[in-house]
């Protein structure tokens, strides 16, 4: 319970939903972007690919999460904020050991 208790203090002094808030969406108002994305979804919902679907929403995700201000924050003057880089490190390599297993792990 003590860990538990100690990630939900460590998402509120970071104000992660704040800063996902927060994060610049004009990449999905952009027609270019937005109509071969949409195609690409509904063709992998018509032919059922949900491991791509998973897939292509880590990226969205990663990807959304890499535009907020905790991430423009790991590096300030010339000098890497240790404390900061961890928890993107380890967050990281889940997210890689997920899509690992989805790719090589399991099959359709």
């Amino acid at each position: 319970m003590e860990f538990i208790t100690k990630i939900t203090n460590w998402f509120e002094s970071t104000h992660l939903q704040e800063q996902i808030k927060d994060v610049d969406l004009a990449l999905f108002g952009n027609p270019w972007f937005i109509v071969p994305f949409a195609c690409l979804i509904l063709y992998l919902l018509y032919k059922q690919g949900w491991k791509d679907l998973v897939i292509i929403s880590v990226l969205v995700g990663v990807w959304w999460v890499s535009g907020t201000p905790y991430m423009d924050s790991l590096i300030i003057g010339d000098e890497l904020q240790i404390a900061k880089i961890l928890p993107v490190v380890f967050g990281g390599a889940v997210v890689l050991g997920f899509v690992v297993y989805l790719l090589f792990g399991r099959s359709d």
